[in-house]
């Protein structure tokens, strides 16, 4: 059963990369993850199938999607299709962004 409320302290917690730790929660079709970056760490550039969308919630990172870069802020979204490669490089304050992937990515439970 899929419980409509979270607690970010029992959430699936991963470091995704030196620096990079991500807190996830899923249903049944997608899932939510909460990505906080030290300063200057780096999402090396990869791919998956599947979507992912955001929105930078704290500090600067710079976001390079299929060649494509771009300095996001807080506020700012994205949109990675499936299978797109990507990179992501916070700034100097760190980056926090809140990503939403489906369908659900089993190596994030």
């Amino acid at each position: 059963m899929i419980t409509p409320f979270i607690d970010l302290n029992a959430c699936s917690t991963h470091t995704i990369f030196p620096g990079v730790t991500i807190k996830t929660a899923a249903g049944e079709k997608m899932m939510l993850s909460l990505v906080d970056f030290e300063p200057g760490a780096i999402v090396e550039a990869h791919s998956h199938p599947h979507e992912q969308c955001g929105i930078v919630t704290k500090g600067r990172g710079r976001f390079i999607v299929d060649g494509k870069e771009r300095l996001c802020s807080a506020g700012d979204m994205y949109m990675i299709p499936g299978g797109a490669v990507h990179k992501v490089i916070a700034m100097e304050e760190g980056l926090q962004a809140l990503d939403v992937f489906s369908p659900i990515r089993e190596d994030y439970l």
